[in-house]
């Protein structure tokens, strides 16, 4: 007995694996659309092509084939983002983290709810799905009741049945977690009334849900009879093979229940409907499931008794089961619709290969305007450079009457037995060189450096010329003289003819200002002294003065120039005799540098 019962069961655990649930609507549906797709292909109608795709992933949805679904509605999503038609990506985006929720695929689910409600257009939709992102990312069962509530409304004003039912049901978890059994019940009804006009197959995995609920809670009866209910609904009456199955599960709430005889009953029933109407899988459950409930009772006979039935019927229920048929067609349907997928891939490649040689050709130009562009700029960045190897250069020199003269002073000082002033004109001297030095290899300096630097400067004159001159620099207060960098001894050489070339030819003491002044975005520097003016100047000079004058001043307007055009300065200069009054009025101003 134990080898003919162990010989059935091996022979219908092979057997069954090649059995499968009722496909017919499914297989018909994916037929329809195929045929679809295909002219979609053929016509090369990308949009229809996405539109034949998620109507294969609705019908898997509505079937309960979350794989497949979420398969199909991938597909879709990848044309439609392809053409940016965002109302599709919406649709197609929710409907596809829909289907991973469905497979506890949580993250991916969030991330395309996330997306969802980027592209939505409505705001509605935008707070649905931004909603189940919070809704599925909260830890506090508060934040999600919040989110879930907040869907209820917004659904409820679209008359979207099924996303309702949804969020019913999704309220109804909630509720379990938070142990409110009255509600968890009510959101649970709500779905599966909702649910059984849209969505049979939903409304199943509902009430289901409602039932494992019920038998949680050690409430038998109720579930007993939610389940009764839904034997009672036309879409399972007018459905034998899902009949059976609920049959099947109201038998195993009353084997929950230890009613074993009810259970029994019950099962006898959904196996002689199986028999009767072909359909073997849920047979061979029922067979199971009666063969389980028999060992617990240690009826062996009407075990062996059962199996050798159905061994015995085996033959004909095959042959009126329509399942492997129908799940034959669906296989045949799915490849010729990846076989439709490699020819339209196929088309793709033939057009990306037609156009490679314009694609080519345009890469050749642009490569070439490229080439051209960069000889340009490397031509650019050799101008660049020698203008400022001509400007490092033109820092670098000192004015030779400058040096001169300070040797001279040095050897007056000497030659006069006056070491003191010597020592001291000699140790200004050497740090005003070593920051002329120092400040040579950069085009801008801070201000206070530069200003250190003339200070030290308009200090030796005085001590050459104490007679001759004093002098007051003044600066404006709006002056950062941290923050702001300026050229580096431009204004020197300016100071320097002030004093050379006006104040030393005075009878009488002179006086020198300098004077740094902020203009909105610009720093107005103005030099002024009561000299006997540039007319004067040049009518005194010698014959020898005059053919090597001019180098200071013709080395900064070179540098003025060369800052100009390197950093786009605007640096404006005027020299003019004082209108009215004796010496020269020096104004320069340029555009302010931060650091």
């Amino acid at each position: 007995m134990k080898m003919i019962r162990l010989f059935i069961i091996l022979f219908m655990m092979l057997f069954g694996n090649t059995i499968y649930s009722q496909v017919t609507n499914v297989a018909q549906e994916v037929q329809t659309q195929s045929k679809k797709l295909k002219k979609a292909v053929d016509s090369k109608d990308e949009s229809a092509q996405a539109e034949s795709y998620y109507n294969i992933g609705e019908t898997f949805f509505n079937d309960g084939n979350f794989p497949k679904s979420e398969e199909y509605y991938t597909r879709a999503k990848t044309i439609y983002e392809k053409l940016n038609d965002r109302p599709n990506i919406e649709k197609t985006t929710r409907r596809l983290a829909q289907s991973q929720e469905k497979q506890n695929k949580i993250t991916p689910a969030i991330h395309n709810y996330s997306k969802a409600a980027k592209v939505g257009y409505s705001s509605e939709n935008r707070t649905v799905n931004s909603n189940d992102v919070t809704r599925l990312s909260a830890n506090s069962p508060e934040m999600k009741a919040e989110a879930i509530q907040s869907n209820i409304q917004i659904t409820e004003k679209e008359n979207d049945k099924g996303d309702l039912a949804a969020s019913y049901s999704q309220m109804a978890d909630v509720n379990i977690q938070q142990k409110d059994i009255p509600k968890a019940e009510e959101n649970l009804n709500n779905a599966y009334k909702l649910s059984k006009k849209e969505t049979p197959q939903h409304a199943l995995e509902i009430n289901k849900k409602l039932t494992n609920f019920y038998v949680e809670n050690k409430n038998f009866d109720k579930a007993i009879e939610a389940q009764k209910k839904v034997l009672k609904e036309d879409f399972v009456k007018d459905n034998s093979q899902e009949k059976v199955n609920q049959i099947q599960e109201l038998a195993d709430i009353y084997i929950k229940k230890n009613d074993t005889e009810e259970a029994i009953s019950l099962l006898k029933s959904a196996y002689g409907i199986a028999l009767q109407k072909g359909h073997t899988l849920e047979a061979q459950k029922s067979v199971k499931r009666l063969d389980s409930l028999y060992n617990i009772s240690d009826n062996k006979e009407a075990s062996v008794q059962l199996y050798r039935d159905f061994l015995g019927k085996l033959p004909d229920l095959v042959s009126k089961d329509r399942s492997l048929v129908d799940n034959k067609i669906l296989e045949d349907t799915e490849q010729r619709i990846s076989q439709l997928e490699k020819e339209r891939e196929l088309k793709d490649e033939l057009i990306r290969k037609k156009n490679i040689f314009n694609y080519s050709l345009i890469g050749a130009l642009i490569l070439l305007m490229g080439l051209m562009v960069f000889i340009f700029r490397t031509l650019k960045k050799v101008q660049i450079k020698n203008k400022k190897i001509a400007l490092q250069s033109l820092r670098r020199e000192m004015n030779p009457h400058f040096i001169f003269n300070s040797l001279n002073s040095v050897n007056h000082f000497i030659a006069t037995n006056n070491e003191l002033e010597a020592n001291q004109y000699l140790t200004r001297f050497s740090k005003l060189m070593r920051g002329v030095m120092e400040n040579s290899t950069e085009d801008f300096i801070p201000f206070q450096q530069e200003l250190d630097l003339l200070q030290n400067y308009l200090a030796l004159e005085k001590t050459r010329f104490a007679d001759k001159f004093d002098y007051e620099i003044k600066i404006d207060e709006n002056v950062s003289t941290q923050n702001l960098k300026v050229p580096g001894m431009l204004v020197q050489p300016f100071l320097e003819n002030a004093i050379w070339h006006g104040l030393r030819y005075r009878t009488e003491k002179g006086f020198l200002k300098l004077s740094f002044e902020k203009n909105n975005q610009h720093l107005k520097i103005i030099i002024e002294d009561d000299g006997i003016g540039i007319k004067e100047s040049r009518q005194q000079k010698t014959i020898h003065q005059k053919s090597r004058e001019g180098r200071g001043m013709k080395n900064t307007l070179e540098r003025i120039t060369l800052l100009n055009d390197l950093y786009n300065q605007d640096i404006q200069c005027k020299i003019t005799d004082k209108k009215g009054a004796q010496g020269v009025l020096v104004k320069i101003s340029y555009k302010m540098v931060n650091k």
